[in-house]
């Protein structure tokens, strides 16, 4: 399969990932967040192992719980706390910082070489979400502003470490295990901290069964592949997409205003996916 194949994928599971909001926002009951990041990667990461019905070895559980923790139990849980702490502009731009991030982890534990133009993308990347997603409203707050960092620093780690850590199986089956030891880190969380579910409309169980299965199982899949075949200097600017896909949905599907400068942010955004995603 072609390299323009390749990134088209890796770059789809952003671009989904910007739904992540309206879906939310829209479909799921509120003040769960926990438990709504446990039953997105959990039931996902269980049904992919029963699609692939291969298990992980022992002497791997320990590198795929720090792989799990990294990518989706500390980054999801820190997402929540910055985006209920923050104006969803600050928690994006902190976020945003990430492929900044991946470059210089790349560099330093896979020797991968750290170029000029990868550099300028994902630097010039950061002030186009800015543009895009910061409003007038924007404040910080201290626990928020950790969070938002935090979050963005496990994904660069988790990013990199996969890339590091790559067991002798498929792309599928390595999302698999991944997605089901960061469900099951997410599980005692969701039932410590917060209450039951209440009873689920259809609007509901649609929103999960969205999360799950596209915006975790195959999406993820979409980006571990990626990172294994066009590692993780390529991949990572392709996240500067989740910002904009949620701006697009926001204006499309609720109406909400698009500025000029959030056009201006979104071509830099556009230059800036396309700079770091070259060979």
């Amino acid at each position: 399969m072609s390299r323009t194949v390749d990134a088209m994928l890796a770059a789809a599971a952003p671009a989904i990932w910007g739904s992540t909001y309206i879906v939310t926002t829209q479909m799921l009951p509120s003040g769960y967040p926990l438990t709504a990041a446990m039953l997105r990667a959990l039931p996902a990461g269980l049904f992919l192992i029963v699609l692939t019905r291969q298990l992980p070895p022992a002497s791997w559980l320990g590198r795929l719980f720090i792989l799990g923790a990294l990518n989706f139990t500390i980054f999801w849980s820190a997402l929540f706390v910055a985006a209920y702490r923050l104006p969803g502009g600050v928690a994006a731009t902190l976020g945003a910082i990430q492929p900044l991030i991946v470059l210089v982890l790349a560099k330093m534990v896979l020797d991968t070489p750290l170029t000029l133009r990868h550099l300028v993308a994902a630097i010039a990347g950061i002030g186009g979400v800015a543009l895009l997603v910061l409003g007038p409203d924007a404040r910080l707050d201290l626990v928020g502003v950790a969070a938002a960092l935090v979050g963005a620093v496990s994904m660069a780690c988790g990013v990199v470490l996969t890339r590091k850590w790559q067991p002798p199986v498929s792309a599928l089956t390595f999302t698999a295990w991944q997605l089901t030891t960061g469900g099951l880190l997410l599980l005692p969380a969701a039932l410590f901290y917060e209450l039951p579910l209440p009873p689920l409309s259809i609007t509901n169980v649609a929103g999960f069964v969205w999360l799950g299965l596209i915006g975790a199982a195959l999406t993820t899949y979409f980006w571990f592949r990626g990172i294994e075949r066009l590692g993780p200097a390529a991949v990572t600017s392709f996240g500067f997409l989740s910002p904009l896909t949620a701006v697009l949905l926001g204006w499309v599907i609720l109406g909400e205003a698009l500025t000029l400068p959030q056009i201006c942010g979104a071509l830099i955004v556009l230059v800036c996916v396309w700079l770091g995603s070259r060979r």
